[in-house]
């Protein structure tokens, strides 16, 4: 027995070198790996942060080009708006299924151009406000489920709600020579008559409100009951609002808060409107300063809150009346044209006075300077002729 413990004994330490031995190699290759991963996110992250910059530089670089060349650019907008607007109501007749793909082309065409003028102007944070919101959802239920009913009433009510009554509270202006104006009232005005021809004048609407080997359903989308036409086109729709609130103030007021304070140039919807209103002293003012100057931003989100739930419930009787609705969309249209003429013949002549004047105070102190110098130079010429004649007498 002795003679077999010896050579058992002998085997067992190699053994327990081996495990020892490769649990160590196990360790260390999980040290690497780790290491591997820590530099992997580390050049990422580093990566990220060189493309935001990169990308930052081009639209400053490409919004400052724009402003070179504003008065050629405003010409080619005005161009481009009247024969686009005079396309989409020649296509709204001739083919109405069509216009949502016209709306999902202009947003992907024109909110990535305004984010790249908004980020020049330090404007960006406009990009988190409700209209943008409601327009990514609007994107999501045409390309993706646009037989979706239930989606189809939660979407109408945005568009027809918050979205279309900021067109005429806040007076939007059609003026097709801004690029910007009319970026900001098709983003209000478009997904308003892209619902309604879904909802009145879409073919395929009408197979769904007449399907063959059936009777008529009463409409599209089929509403049930009072309940669940509140439920959807009210309810919901307030529910994804209040979301949406919840993580605008989260992101604004919260996790960017300290940015925010150390640049008061970076705009905000609040920020704006607070601005205008107190320049105005209007009835927005006076209401937001109800429970004094520090509650404002609370008051502010009541108010909108207000706005909010009064004009959801609106689209409740403006979706059971063809009538109302057709008398609805001509009263956007008709605001957003008449606050544009009067932008044109009051608000522009304003801005064109005050630019020419901020342009002749930069054009002064250069002059003024530049007449210095033409004075310096004869004293000091004079002054070295008279060094050199006593020089020469001397």
């Amino acid at each position: 027995m002795s003679n077999c413990d010896e050579p058992m004994e002998e085997y067992a330490e190699p053994v327990e070198e081996t495990n020892g031995h490769s649990f160590y190699r196990v360790k260390q290759r999980l040290k690497d790996r780790s290491k591997k991963v820590a530099q992997t996110k580390e050049i990422l992250s580093k990566q990220a942060v060189q493309t935001k910059e990169i990308l930052s530089k081009q639209a400053v670089k490409i919004a400052k080009q724009a402003e070179e060349h504003e008065k050629f650019i405003n010409k080619v907008t005005h161009l481009v708006g009247v024969l686009g607007f005079g396309g989409f109501c020649f296509l709204l007749g001739a083919r109405p299924q069509d216009t949502r793909y016209v709306y999902c082309l202009f947003y992907f065409i024109f909110v990535p151009l305004r984010w790249i003028y908004y980020r020049y102007k330090k404007w960006h944070y406009y990009l988190l406000d409700f209209c943008y919101y409601a327009n990514t959802i609007f994107l999501v239920d045409l390309l993706l489920y646009p037989r979706n009913e239930k989606f189809f009433m939660v979407c109408f009510s945005f568009a027809e709600g918050p979205l279309a009554w900021a067109l005429i509270v806040w007076r939007c202006s059609l003026v097709f020579s801004s690029l910007d104006k009319l970026v900001s009232v098709l983003i209000h005005l478009l997904p308003g008559l892209v619902f309604f021809t879904i909802r009145w004048w879409d073919p395929a609407t009408f197979a769904a409100m007449h399907p063959e080997g059936s009777s008529a359903r009463a409409s599209w989308p089929y509403v049930e009951s009072k309940t669940y036409l509140w439920t959807w086109l009210f309810v919901v729709p307030l529910v994804a609002y209040s979301l949406w609130q919840l993580l605008y103030f989260l992101i604004v007021n919260v996790l960017r808060r300290q940015r925010l304070l150390r640049d008061p140039e970076v705009m905000t919807s609040y920020r704006e409107l607070s601005k205008k209103a107190q320049k105005a002293n209007n009835l927005w003012w006076r209401l937001s300063g109800l429970l004094g100057d520090q509650n404002r931003l609370f008051m502010y989100i009541v108010l909108q809150a207000i706005f909010t739930v009064a004009t959801m419930a609106l689209t409740v009787p403006i979706f059971l009346s063809y009538e109302l609705h057709v008398a609805f969309q001509i009263l956007k249209v008709s605001a957003s044209v008449w606050n544009g003429g009067s932008f044109l013949l009051e608000v522009m002549p304003r801005q064109v006075i005050l630019k020419e004047k901020k342009k002749k105070a930069e054009v002064q102190p250069t002059e003024t300077q530049v007449d210095q110098t033409l004075e310096v130079q004869p004293i000091q010429t004079r002054l070295d002729q008279s060094l050199h004649h006593d020089a020469s007498q001397t």
